[in-house]
């Protein structure tokens, strides 16, 4: 009975945690599909209820929530990709150059080091700096912002992908002709895709989950995110719950088949590099 009992403990703290986790989620998603009256019931209704699909038409076809969807899929898509294609170069020339002075350690921990400022430092000299360039409300500061807030981690976790990579597969590319870059783009890129799968996953949900900043830097419908979109639903009035859980289920759904399209190369990225021999 002992050993039955240790065996057991495991899977049932498994399961605790993941129901721990998956609870809010099915919470969410019911109170999305329940009228009103439902999503205050005492005690409250976990199963028996009537759905409704009133609040996603409410959210997405009488409201704006549909904009700002393809915002926050647009800014997060392009301020991913500009982070991945100048944090891969810099994180590439950190690992494969000797600096003298040993700056290349120095560099990349003062780079690392920018991250590890409270967001709010930065909000209002963002803001009047955008505001001089007049790119308030739109959809370019917040990729120009969001590509600078992602780009440390980039630098850092492509880095040490890098470093994981043999020199001499370089070197063999370059003697058969090839440039560096060339090299880069067709021998090395290809050997760290599981690293740049992950760290694009990271980058993905950090910017499209940032609230802050967008609500900093934008002012009216034209640029406004998802997530300044639903919070924007609690009033001194009233609090849109229906709305709000609508919108918060739609806004799972790209992050969740993003990383579900890219599992087979997130895994093998998250363990590259951890043993090294």
């Amino acid at each position: 009975m002992r050993g039955w009992h240790r065996k057991l403990l495991p899977y049932g703290l498994v399961a605790f945690a993941v129901a721990a986790a998956l609870l809010p989620v099915y919470w969410m998603m019911t109170i999305s599909l329940k009228r009103e009256v439902d999503q205050f019931a005492v005690p409250p209704k976990w199963f028996a209820f009537e759905p409704t699909l009133a609040h996603y038409r409410d959210a997405f076809v009488e409201r704006s929530f549909a904009h700002y969807l393809v915002t926050s899929a647009v800014v997060a898509v392009l301020s991913t990709a500009c982070a991945l294609l100048l944090g891969t170069l810099a994180a590439y020339g950190l690992a494969r150059f000797r600096l003298p002075h040993k700056l290349n350690t120095r560099v990349a921990l003062w780079i690392l080091s920018t991250r590890m400022f409270p967001p709010i430092v930065t909000a209002v000299p963002l803001f009047l700096l955008m505001g001089d360039l007049q790119l308030l409300d739109t959809w370019a500061s917040l990729v120009i912002v969001y590509t600078a807030f992602n780009l440390p981690f980039v630098v850092w976790m492509m880095r040490g992908f890098f470093r994981e990579i043999p020199r001499e597969l370089e070197e063999a590319a370059r003697v058969d002709g090839d440039s560096r870059l060339g090299a880069l783009r067709r021998v090395i890129l290809p050997l760290v895709t599981p690293g740049l799968a992950a760290t694009a996953v990271f980058c993905l949900i950090i910017s499209w989950n940032e609230f802050l900043f967008a609500l900093t830097l934008t002012q009216t419908d034209n640029a406004m995110t998802l997530p300044v979109g639903i919070a924007g639903r609690v009033t001194q009035y009233e609090i849109e719950w229906g709305v709000m859980s609508a919108a918060g289920v739609v806004a799972m759904i790209p992050i969740l088949i993003f990383a579900l399209s890219v599992q087979r190369y997130l895994v093998r990225g998250l363990s590259l590099g951890a043993v090294k021999g």
